[in-house]
């Protein structure tokens, strides 16, 4: 019984600052700024022959992800035609995003960067293609960025 315990509390999540909402497309992502109006946009991979030098093959997108660092962010994950699944290694995220379904996580950036990950579910032939990038900054800039 303790560890059924353990797993509810971890799973629960108290006052997010930011909720994110994530849709899985083939071959590409969407998300939402749940807490803002009008922040929605697609993130799709930047094509090879339109890298910059100090671009990522396959990593890069053309939209980040910009979220603020030190805080607690919840993402609501789910798919509008396959399973996808929403990972970011670094952070320890892995979620996945299936059609008719919401799914939720949280977790918290400690430190500025950028975080890389890839959908990890064999959803297609193109599900490697699918890349995420989460910019995270300090809060003020994320303010001056809404």
């Amino acid at each position: 019984f303790p560890s059924l315990r353990l797993l509810y509390l971890l799973d629960e999540i108290n006052e997010p600052l930011i909720t994110l909402k994530t849709i899985g497309h083939q071959w590409y992502w969407s998300y939402e700024y749940s807490d803002f109006m009008n922040i929605e946009f697609d993130s799709y991979m930047i094509p090879t022959n339109d890298l910059n030098l100090n671009n990522f093959r396959l990593l890069d997108v053309d939209n980040r992800i910009i979220l603020p660092m030190n805080s607690q962010i919840r993402i609501l994950v789910t798919a509008a035609d396959v399973i996808h699944s929403w990972t970011i290694p670094a952070l320890g995220v892995k979620i996945d995003g299936t059609p008719g379904r919401l799914n939720q996580t949280n977790f918290f950036m400690n430190r500025p960067g950028l975080f890389y990950g890839q959908c990890s579910e064999i959803c297609g032939a193109n599900h490697s293609f699918m890349p995420i990038v989460i910019e995270s900054i300090p809060t003020n800039f994320f303010i001056k960025w809404y």
